[in-house]
């Protein structure tokens, strides 16, 4: 009788299992502080706002996976480590410890071929590239342009007006802060290139420029600035 190989796909409970792993993870690297956690302090640098951004990405980047054709398993499990050093490696080399960390998972916690686990890792690894999205892999562009994807919208836009509190700003701000995340949101989805992501930021931009024309019209005194294009 042959040996039986194990299909690259992973199974909904395999990734759940996943899933509790990066959580766990997350939270004893902040545990693991003597100062408490890296910035913990800003709440979007805590474990739970990481797993939050984490399982973003997760469904941004299997979206574009599937609309793109992508290899779905391959993006949405990358996808899941690759901000898992995040929390306790220094920007410039979480991705390769974060590519570290689930190659030991991926060899240790299951059957899945050597290709998958080395296709998975070199995406984790190759995540925070800063050059032109057309020179990698789909499956690393679909995770990059998530990535980008989930700091644009109205997801960015509450994190930048949480920001304010932390401060001291008044809510005669927000228009400002909000055309910040406008612009800064714009600037970044200058590197998508899929038709999904480009259609998704599309989409995401114009919540918050609504945004920003509510509050003009709803707070009289709040500064105006001529229109702005998506």
């Amino acid at each position: 009788m042959g040996v039986e190989i194990k299909d690259s796909s992973v199974s909904d409970a395999e990734f759940e299992d996943m899933k509790r792993f990066v959580l766990d993870y997350l939270s004893a690297s902040v545990e693991n502080e003597d100062d408490g956690g890296r910035m913990r302090w800003y709440p979007w640098h805590s474990a739970e706002y990481r797993f939050n951004h984490i399982l973003n990405v997760v469904d941004l980047a299997s979206h574009i996976a599937k609309r793109e054709g992508a290899d779905v398993d391959v993006v949405r499990v990358a996808a899941l480590f690759h901000d898992i050093s995040k929390l306790e490696a220094e920007q410039e080399v979480h991705a390769e410890e974060g590519a570290r960390v689930a190659r030991e998972f991926l060899t240790t916690h299951g059957d899945y071929p050597e290709s998958f686990t080395e296709q998975v890792c070199q995406v984790v690894s190759d995540h925070s590239y800063q050059g032109d999205l057309m020179d990698i892999s789909l499956e690393t562009r679909c995770l990059i342009e998530a990535d980008i994807l989930d700091k644009i919208g109205a997801n960015g836009t509450a994190l930048m007006l949480l920001r304010m509190g932390y401060e001291a700003r008044t809510h005669m701000d927000a228009a400002e802060m909000v055309e910040r995340v406008f612009e800064r949101g714009r600037d970044a989805s200058q590197r998508l290139v899929t038709d999904t992501a480009e259609s998704l930021a599309y989409q995401r931009l114009k919540r918050v420029k609504w945004f920003r024309e509510w509050l003009e019209e709803e707070v009289p005194e709040m500064d105006h600035t001529e229109n702005f294009d998506i």
